[in-house]
């Protein structure tokens, strides 16, 4: 990262700034404690638990204080905990701010005054305590990749950054001593092996691994790793040309931008020692500087990011975490829009920091919102930020906008956004809310998108629903994947618009001075029952006179209480009204069907989505506008005030809509390529700016799909006795699982048949499929049935044990029906679930079998009933998949798997799903 020039340089520009010679100041004063004693390295890795670092009381994050291994404070009711799993999640942060500190530390040495060569050694001390200790952290019971030191690889990239940092800023300065440099070299070595072991593809955690690898390459000065993960195909240039898209925004949203981008640009400095300067490709650095600058172009007014996708709810970015992206960025390109977005960052009102993974330097932090600074960022910032933030060309004023990658479209007017969301879903971070709509004005965030709350509690599945977003959906289900069209998009002014298309729904919405219009339209040729949420905040209730009566989902939901249907007294359009602090919004519905009310969790609380924060969910109020047909029509008009509202009445007529104001009548008249604004007095206004359809994808080379797996099934006169043995089956032509491309792997290789693998049978008549399987492994791990919770995440406890997850499916566009079979170790029954992504077509209490212990391991067999749609009937075929869990003794997190139908890979976030494109096929034979 440094040279011994450059420190020298570095430290007369210190010499010569106030901010630098501040921030220096700063780096020293929160050196002091580390100076004073020894901080604590723990002696045990981080695991990830759904309970530890939680408090038991309230769910709130416990603060992590790097001087307190044991005792574990809750910042909400200030009460302190203790316990293993609070322990675990504590070494996490204490890992990570150790190898930050390490950095800080040799950093204050090099570019610091004489007496500040004090640091070097206690960096040295750190640097040396985890050499002698790396090998003694164990790389299992992870959930993301190989580590030693945490659960995920990612995590173990983002210390590895930190600590080949500090030694390279020793080595720089010469302060680095022999036995240090062979304790360096060794530990790098093996975490580059663990991390090179894991390359994740395109992710955002793939940043980190590839900036980890390309330090560890500068450091050895290993030229075909440079090579490999700058350029390679899954390398930092890659990643900054696919990942932030011609927009700019990382293709999973703002939160995982901000991440990604850190990793970027933690690479790219260790890549220009490499002699890859990203700022002298401009190819490279117009994309860097359109990454730098999208997080601007969709803040909300208060400087928070739309929690879009799996985000943080609430997040400011202000952080400082944030800010010292921007202060890097403009380094290193020296853009003046950075310039006036950072000032506007900087005179914004000061806000409670928030634990980052990436960025430590405030640990512990204070609760009570403090301003933020140039001079209190990181020692990064003390490396490259300019000496003095340049004066702005102008203010930082930011206007509508359109995302073409992101297919995020953003009307501003004044203080008040409104966003409509299309584009692609997002990767694996996405959500189902294609035709998400946000509105913010006044100071509140009326429309929320909730982001996501805790990866490890079961609100998950709510935050990743549709019906947890102000976004449609069809027949009582969430959205299916997909990406929505953007067909117009215009901005003249006072008014602007925007139309997005999804799955057979349109939604219009065009934003003028005082209010909004917003239109779904639905046109099919079946009918469906259409329904879109409405999560406004604030206190509020229906208007309109009426009155309440009991309904119901079309589908029962384990998140949502008290539905109910609102009958009003007199047909026409419902007034929502909602108050919030200083603010109101009245919202007119005009559509034909029902409005229902109930209860849902509700946002994720402070700054704690996507993997942080926590605390228990208040419950919200939320609307749901129902309405079936092959042709529906929703329209709504919004009005955010804080005086006194000029709307009198809505009414439609055919394909116009008539709003009486109090300065008269506006009339709206709406095509598929055009909205016309007519207000009385004023020349009508026509928005157009129809979009060109995006091409579709094209592979650069069409590959043939593989051909699935396939084995007959034989035709049974009698079921068999399902007793654990293989009795009643054919044995002739087996379904083999042996082969190490059939092994989804953790952190080692396929242990081979002697240790690992099964050979199985099936069997079918009208009234269900049998399956009997012989599984060789000598050591059986076998879960309880009334074993106490593991609070591991929101993974079934049983995938953490020997046995069998079997899936069937009428067709390859069926739905299957999917099984968690785990032997119950106190006699010869089973027990089975219906795995995560079954939906409602398993049925456990159908399911049934019988094991018994082998010489080799175990046998099991088992019935299953047919899903709805398959017809058994010789000669026909159904799809079919068959996995081996593997569970060894020690361990909390299982092992590996065996899949029948192949596909090799890893283990990782599989739970117990598995992709209905793998599965291979039974064929009924009799």
């Amino acid at each position: 990262m440094v040279t011994a020039e450059t420190l020298a340089a570095r430290a007369e520009a210190i010499r010569g700034s106030a901010d630098l010679a501040a921030l220096l100041a700063h780096l020293r004063e929160r050196a002091q404690p580390l100076l004073a004693r020894m901080p604590i390295v723990p002696d045990h890795k981080a695991l990830l638990t759904s309970d530890g670092g939680f408090c038991p009381d309230d769910g709130t994050a416990l603060t992590f204080d790097p001087w307190s291994p044991t005792e574990h404070r809750c910042p909400r009711c200030g009460k302190s905990w203790s316990g293993e799993r609070h322990n675990w999640s504590w070494a996490r942060y204490q890992h990570l701010w150790l190898a930050e500190r390490a950095a800080h530390l040799a950093m204050l040495a090099g570019l610091g005054e004489a007496g500040d060569r004090a640091a070097a050694a206690r960096a040295r001390d750190i640097l040396n305590a985890y050499a002698e200790r790396y090998w003694r952290y164990p790389n299992r019971d992870n959930v993301l990749g190989p580590s030693r030191l945490f659960f995920s690889t990612y995590l173990e990239s983002l210390w590895t950054c930190n600590y080949v940092a500090a030694a390279a800023v020793l080595r720089a300065c010469d302060q680095l001593d022999e036995s240090t440099t062979r304790s360096v070299n060794q530990l790098v070595e093996e975490a580059a092996t663990i991390i090179g072991d894991y390359d994740e593809g395109f992710s955002n955690r793939q940043t980190w691994n590839s900036a980890a690898l390309a330090a560890v390459a500068v450091w050895f000065e290993d030229e075909e790793l440079a090579q490999r993960v700058i350029e390679g195909d899954t390398g930092l240039i890659a990643h900054l040309v696919r990942g932030f898209g011609r927009d700019g925004m990382w293709y999973e949203g703002e939160n995982y931008h901000l991440f990604a981008l850190r990793g970027l640009l933690t690479g790219a400095g260790w890549a220009r020692l490499a002699g890859v300067d990203f700022a002298e490709d401009q190819r490279l650095a117009d994309r860097l500087h359109k990454a730098l600058r999208a997080p601007a172009l969709t803040a909300l007014p208060d400087y928070t990011f739309p929690a879009r996708k799996d985000s943080r709810f609430g997040m400011s970015l202000t952080q400082p975490a944030y800010l010292e992206l921007w202060e890097i960025g403009l380094a290193r390109l020296g853009t003046s829009d950075v310039t006036s977005w950072l000032r506007a960052l900087y005179e914004a009102p000061p806000i409670s920091p928030v634990l980052h993974e990436s960025y430590l330097h405030d640990a512990p932090v204070a609760r009570a919102p403090s301003p933020v600074s140039r001079s209190t960022l990181s020692w990064w910032s003390l490396l490259e930020m300019l000496p003095d933030l340049p004066p702005a060309e102008e203010p930082w004023r930011p206007s509508s906008v359109l995302l073409e990658s992101q297919g995020l479209a953003v009307l501003r007017n004044g203080d008040r956004y409104i966003s409509l969301e299309s584009g692609p879903q997002g990767g694996g971070h996405g959500h189902p809310d294609r035709l998400q709509l946000t509105l913010h004005a006044d100071g509140v965030y009326w429309l929320p998108d909730p982001g996501t709350g805790q990866y490890v509690t079961r609100d998950l599945f709510w935050y990743r629903s549709t019906l947890a977003h102000n976004a449609p959906l069809l027949d009582g289900e969430s959205q299916p994947s997909g990406r929505a069209t953007v067909e117009c998009f215009d901005d003249r002014a006072e008014w602007a618009w925007v139309r997005g298309r999804f799955d057979g729904l349109t939604r219009t919405v065009a934003a003028g001075p005082a209010y909004l219009v917003d239109i779904l339209v639905f046109g099919g040729a079946e009918e469906h029952v259409v329904q879109l949420p409405w999560h406004v905040a604030g206190r509020g209730d229906v208007e309109t006179t009426g009155r309440l009566v009991d309904d119901a989902l079309l589908s029962p939901n384990e998140f949502v209480t008290r539905v109910q249907r609102f009958v009003p007294d007199e047909p026409g359009a419902v007034l929502l009204a909602h108050v919030e602090r200083h603010a109101r919004l009245t919202a007119h519905l005009v559509f034909d069907g029902q409005l229902l009310q109930m209860e849902g969790p509700g946002l994720p609380g402070g700054g704690g989505g996507g993997g942080g924060g926590g605390g228990e969910r208040e419950r919200e109020a939320f609307y749901v506008v129902r309405a079936r047909g092959r042709n529906a029509r929703m329209i709504a008009v919004l009005e955010p005030y804080t005086d006194q509202p000029v709307i009198r009445a809505v009414r439609t007529h055919g394909d116009a809509l008539e709003i009486e104001t109090t300065a008269g009548v506006h009339r709206h008249r709406f095509g598929t390529a055009e909205w016309i604004v007519e207000c009385e007095g004023q020349a009508a206004l026509q928005l157009r700016g129809q979009r060109e359809e995006p091409p579709p994808f094209v592979p650069l080379l069409e590959i043939d799909q593989p051909t699935p797996v396939a084995a007959p099934a034989f035709r049974v006169a009698a079921a068999p006795p399902l007793d654990g043995t293989l009795e009643g089956f054919d044995r002739s032509e087996p379904l083999e699982l042996g082969l190490e491309d059939q092994y989804r792997r953790s952190e080692d290789a396929y242990p081979g048949v002697d240790d690992l693998s099964a050979v199985a049978y099936a069997a079918w008549d009208e009234s269900a499929l049998y399956v009997a399987v012989e599984v060789t492994k000598p050591d059986l791990v076998l879960r309880p049935a009334g074993a106490a919770p593991l609070r591991l995440d929101n993974e079934p406890d049983d995938i953490y044990s020997d046995g069998l997850q079997l899936y069937v499916a009428a067709t390859p566009l069926a739905p299957a029906a999917g099984y968690l079979v785990v032997p119950n170790p106190d006699g010869h029954t089973v027990r089975a679930s219906t795995t995560t992504d079954s939906g409602d077509s398993g049925n456990a209490a159908a399911a049934r079998g019988s094991w018994r212990r082998t010489d080799r391991g175990y046998c099991m067999t088992v019935a299953v009933p047919w899903p709805a749609g398959a017809y058994p009937h010789a000669g026909g075929r159904v799809r079919f998949d068959l996995i081996i869990n593997e569970m060894l003794p020690g361990r909390l997190r299982r092992v590996g798997q065996l899949v029948w139908s192949g596909g090799g890979g890893w283990v990782w976030l599989r739970g117990d799903r598995q992709d209905l494109a793998r599965f291979g096929v039974l064929e009924l034979v009799g």
